[in-house]
């Protein structure tokens, strides 16, 4: 998809200058608490004794300095991409790699400052989609496709994840972070007394939840504040109704987001609101603080529809409850042209690239590498990740199921809110969370999101 800068983007490099001064405090985060920087070690190193020391001509040798950025601020995740940038350099003595660990929304407004001042760091991570595609098109990232293709390393991944780190047939980022995709994770013990069978479509699923209700049981617990959680009902709709290409044909203009595979998966969410399959109040509970786990904690409710990262969220606030959690994918919508082995989600959720910017690409790009190599990938199972790595296994069955259903997946649509250009994305979000409200209709939904396309794109 051809995009043109986002005026969100080009906005923010108009003001990045104005802003960078102001910026500055909060432009440096701490790193992690305990988290010793590649370059503190490198410090510390030359404390050694003096047999131990660097030849003269070693030690007038200044070694190539890289920086690098990450999101991964929950432990153990901080340590393990230290570990990593240390076994580099090890492996590496000619190079120093500077950690910054960032948190994610301020990450989000430094990056694009430094994308403005061409002050970007040399190795940095992002969710591949729409803004991926236009930091290549602002000429912002180095092309790693000739390094990927050396020695076939990019065979190491799932085919999806370098499906997702492409654009105009070429590889711009390295996936390494963890497999993510969207699920309905439900309460096996409510299903046993209630003699519920998993559903394989959607009227077996409203089956399902009108039991539920005849026995006071919320069918779907939801905190929707944030907007992305409905929208992972309404993506799961579209793309069973209209197949993966009603979604990339409209936002990749060969098509329309007035499709009727929108306007059906609009009523259908209607439809269950209406029904009561839902939680009263969802559209202002916070799911950041457990507001829907806590429904299915309490036995309140039987369903959830929501990203595998679940899996160790619920597992962190309520170990107990993890031995009554079982899975199953979104069903099949009876007519509907969508596989229903299709998934929503991501295949490396952060895809790490190198700025267009940085003096040794290829070092960048090494670096890169021992962050998903044999032993990263070994420490981040172990942290219960799924790497988008072929071959990957894990112990957890519930695990087991996330990645069984990437593997058979078709197709993987990324989630709307990173695929599209920021605009558009926070407009999908506002109005599927009217949808859900019974705010707007889905034909004004469509007609909305077609005029912003339209225009976004100069038609």
């Amino acid at each position: 998809m051809k995009k043109a800068i986002s005026k969100s983007l080009a906005a923010a490099m108009a003001m990045a200058i104005a802003m960078t001064i102001s910026m500055a405090a909060c432009g440096s985060p701490k790193p992690a608490e305990n988290l010793t920087s590649a370059s503190s070690v490198a410090a510390a190193s030359s404390a050694t004794p003096e047999s131990n020391a660097p030849s003269t001509a070693e030690a007038k040798a200044d070694p190539v300095k890289l920086t690098l950025w990450h999101i991964q601020t929950t432990d153990p995740m901080p340590g393990i991409i230290e570990d990593s940038m240390k076994r580099f350099k090890t492996d590496n003595s000619n190079y120093d790699v500077e950690v910054s660990v960032i948190q994610n929304d301020a990450f989000k407004t430094k990056l694009q400052i430094s994308m403005s001042s061409n002050s970007m760091p040399d190795i940095f991570p992002h969710w591949s989609g729409g803004p991926m595609n236009e930091y290549v098109d602002s000429s912002k990232l180095a092309d790693l496709t000739s390094n990927m293709n050396e020695n076939n390393y990019k065979e190491r991944f799932m085919d999806a994840a370098i499906n997702q780190a492409s654009y105009k047939d070429k590889i711009w980022a390295v996936p390494v972070e963890n497999t993510s995709v969207a699920m309905f994770f439900y309460n096996k013990d409510l299903f046993a007394k209630y003699n519920l069978q998993v559903p394989k479509t959607t009227k077996e699923l409203e089956a399902v939840c009108d039991t539920l209700k005849s026995k006071d049981i919320i069918p779907f617990s939801l905190a929707n504040k944030t907007q992305w959680t409905g929208s992972m009902y309404y993506m799961y709709l579209v793309d069973r109704i209209g197949g993966a290409g009603a979604f990339n044909d409209a936002a990749g203009r060969t098509g329309s987001f007035e499709n009727e595979a929108f306007t059906q998966a609009g009523n259908i969410i209607q439809d269950w609101v209406k029904k009561g399959y839902f939680n009263k109040g969802f559209n202002g509970l916070d799911e950041d603080s457990g507001q829907s786990r806590t429904l299915l904690y309490s036995e309140k409710a039987a369903m959830t529809l929501m990203g595998s990262w679940f899996l160790s969220t619920a597992a962190g606030e309520n170990k107990d409850f993890m031995s009554k959690v079982g899975s199953f994918p979104f069903p099949a919508v009876e007519g509907g042209k969508g596989d229903a082995n299709s998934v929503v989600g991501t295949v490396g959720d952060n895809f790490y690239s190198v700025a267009a910017e940085c003096k040794d690409v290829a070092g960048a790009f090494k670096a890169i590498t021992y962050l998903i190599d044999d032993t990263a990938v070994a420490k981040r199972i172990e942290a219960g990740k799924i790497p988008p790595v072929k071959g990957v296994k894990v112990s957890d069955p519930l695990l087991q199921e996330v990645l069984n259903s990437v593997q058979k997946a078709p197709s993987v649509q990324l989630w709307y809110d990173q695929y599209l250009s920021p605009e558009m994305a926070q407009l999908h979000k506002d109005t599927s969370q009217a949808i859900f409200g019974l705010a707007k209709t889905p034909e004004e939904v469509n007609k909305e999101m077609e005029a912003a396309a339209k225009k976004a794109n100069g038609e």
